[in-house]
């Protein structure tokens, strides 16, 4: 089974945000992809208009979800998409949320992004502070796909290995990691924190970053890749716009846990952070 990742430059205009992801979905499903992640903030990057954004797509008036279910349908493909700014309420907080649509066009789940990127970086911007723009999620979700059941996280969440050892406790075959690493930070952390989720849950791994230098300024670092539970790298790209497609084997995926069945030694659950968060699937 073929699975994409796609990697973006985007910029704060929406509409050629949608015409870059069209062109780069549509190189996905024509070689071969049954399912491709785009990356976090695909549609708006950079934008000063975020909780306007989010409010539209809630109520319906914007362009961004009937763009994902229509690429979905025309192209027979399931669509897992980065993030979107979009609040639980009318005129609320946006979350940064990551919709996945099923190949016949359907919103099966959202995923709302647990940890926000607060953080000082030495770079250009120097200050992150995602939580000026954005509300945290509180809950795990997964959906069960035509590649396996797939765990949802986005970025920063990289960073907190509970996270990624509770969403293989659920089951998780696909674990996608939609980002916009900065350049800093994805030269340092990016191929051995994606590597050490991998080898730690003994899940697939699909990570699709944003990859270069943004209109305002902001330099991504890319790197987009596949890494299987062996933590190899099956798949990666550089920096620039551009698809990746590989196939998982869950074949391999049984092989391994079977022949080093971690999950069975392990003696301490993920931490009590993770207690009662909800599943969805």
């Amino acid at each position: 089974m073929t699975l994409a990742a796609i990697q973006m430059i985007s910029g704060p205009e929406v509409q050629a945000n949608l015409e870059q992801a069209r062109d780069l979905l549509e190189q996905a499903a024509g070689q071969g992809a049954r399912l491709a992640l785009l990356p976090e903030c695909f549609a708006a990057f950079g934008s000063k208009d975020l909780a306007a954004i989010g409010t539209a797509e809630f109520d319906g008036n914007g362009p961004i979800r009937p763009f994902l279910r229509e690429q979905a349908r025309r192209l027979g493909l399931w669509i897992i998409a980065g993030s979107i700014p979009l609040p639980a309420e009318s005129g609320g907080k946006p979350f940064a949320s990551c919709l996945v649509i099923d190949d016949q066009g359907v919103e099966q789940t959202r995923y709302d992004k647990l940890h926000l990127f607060d953080v000082d970086v030495p770079d250009g911007t120097r200050t992150y502070r995602e939580s000026r723009d954005y509300a945290a999620g509180e809950r795990l979700v997964l959906v069960d796909t035509p590649i396996g059941r797939v765990g949802l996280s986005i970025c920063y969440d990289l960073r907190f290995a509970e996270l990624y050892l509770a969403l293989r406790r659920q089951g998780a075959d696909l674990l996608v990691v939609p980002s916009a690493f900065t350049a800093v930070t994805g030269a340092a952390h990016w191929d051995v924190l994606l590597r050490a989720r991998a080898i730690e849950t003994q899940c697939y791994i699909l990570a699709a970053n944003q990859g270069g230098r943004h209109p305002n300024g902001r330099e991504t670092f890319g790197h987009s890749c596949l890494i299987d539970p062996w933590g190899s790298v099956l798949a990666a790209l550089d920096s620039g716009p551009g698809v990746i497609c590989e196939t998982l084997d869950l074949n391999r995926l049984k092989r391994i846990r079977e022949e080093m069945p971690i999950a069975e030694h392990r003696r301490f659950a993920p931490s009590d952070v993770l207690v009662g968060i909800a599943k969805e699937s």
